[in-house]
């Protein structure tokens, strides 16, 4: 018994597939038996059908494709836009492919309607999509925009492109667009409230970036951190400092710091200080810290360098010495004002002037020589005590 109730159950199980597969051929279950040679002869035409459909849509693909090819010199395609068309002209061909399947499988004339809208919206958006960051560049160009935002703007695009190109698809189908954007808005303020100092930091990359304060490339001080900006993103700025140390800094305490820009000019100002004795001449001395300054690769020679008096303090002379360089040269500036310092101090020194230093001269008076002592002197207690018991022993 149980063995018969075990075959039992498999076979059920085989007639539910033997008319499952049946069904999704095309039959129906209120036939008296089931004809599946008629069915294998209507699904074998179908078949042949579908197969002459792509071959003649497939013959007019490939013909289109070798007219592109042929006259591509002629209507100056470049490599880039022939690119473009052969994948308009290879999506039109599997749309068309896919829709022709379709009225061949006796799908609902609503639903094949449907799908055709929305590949055709999806064509669009993607034709958009594909073309968006040419535009994105040649705008960026005619403005003379910084192009660090290039990449934002693509992105920002693409998301937009990528949300409308969907709602217009779904809503082909009979989705409620009105909701499903509802929905989304909410969730929307959700993150906004759950995330605040990212959307803070992402608001603040926008602003850097479309204000142009400074670029990828610049050298600038922000809080205190000195260096070459490597990377402006959307929620932080990478700063590499001299010490090859990358500082990364949310952009929202970038844009409320002090930002100094260095190599915003075509070239800027540096000073360093140098000091002569009281004797030595002025003039002389900015002669020869002038002569160093010409003779340095680095420095400018317009606007011109000059070494003035800046103070006059309780050890000699202090010059301020100014002079100007490209902003290739900032990041290299510590060691530049080294070499200089070094070369004037050498010159000083040819030129026998002196580089005084803090220090104190003791004068003695040279009339009258003191004797080394080298035994035990009497003390002025010693002597009043020994002249108090003479005076004692005399009475």
């Amino acid at each position: 018994m149980a063995i018969a109730g075990i075959t039992d159950f498999f076979q059920e199980i085989v007639r539910d597939l033997h008319t499952s597969l049946y069904l999704a051929i095309g039959g129906t279950i209120d036939e008296d038996s089931l004809d599946w040679s008629a069915k294998s002869v209507e699904l074998v035409s179908t078949g042949i059908k579908i197969l002459i459909l792509l071959a003649v849509l497939g013959f007019f693909y490939w013909l289109a494709i070798y007219i592109v090819k042929k006259s591509r010199t002629r209507i100056r395609l470049n490599e880039r836009r022939s690119k473009i068309v052969r994948s308009i002209l290879r999506y039109i061909w599997i749309v068309t492919s896919l829709i022709a399947i379709m009225s061949q499988l006796n799908f609902e004339p609503d639903t094949v309607k449907a799908t055709a809208k929305a590949s055709t919206w999806a064509g669009i958006y993607y034709v958009l999509w594909t073309s968006s960051g040419q535009i994105i560049h040649k705008v960026l160009q005619h403005y003379g925009l910084n192009a660090s935002i290039e990449q934002l703007l693509k992105n920002i695009l693409s998301v937009l492109l990528l949300v409308f190109g969907l709602a217009s698809v779904m809503a082909q189908f009979g989705f409620d667009i009105v909701s499903l954007v509802a929905g989304l808005g909410i969730a929307g303020i959700a993150v906004g409230f759950a995330a605040q100092s990212t959307l803070a930091n992402f608001i603040a990359g926008i602003t850097i970036l479309l204000e142009q304060s400074f670029q990828v490339g610049d050298w600038v001080n922000i809080n205190d951190n000195e260096g070459r900006v490597v990377v402006i993103a959307l929620r932080t700025t990478h700063v590499l400092t001299r010490d090859n140390i990358t500082v990364i800094i949310p952009n929202s305490n970038v844009a409320s710091s002090v930002v100094i820009n260095l190599t915003s000019k075509n070239f800027i100002r540096f000073d360093i200080r140098m000091r002569i004795a009281f004797e030595d001449d002025i003039d002389k001395a900015r002669e020869v810290i002038l002569q160093v300054l010409s003779e340095s690769d680095v420095v400018l020679n317009r606007p011109e360098t000059s070494a003035t008096v800046d103070e006059i303090g309780e050890y000699g002379v202090f010059f301020i010495v100014r002079f100007w360089v490209k902003p290739a040269a900032v990041a290299r500036m510590p060691k530049i004002k080294e070499v200089l310092r070094e070369n004037i101090k050498r010159a000083f020194d040819a030129a026998d002037i002196s580089t005084p230093y803090p220090h104190m001269r003791l004068l003695m008076p040279t009339e009258q020589v003191y004797p080394i002592v080298t035994k035990p002197v009497a003390t002025p207690t010693q002597l009043v005590t020994e002249t108090a018991s003479l005076k004692k022993g005399g009475k």
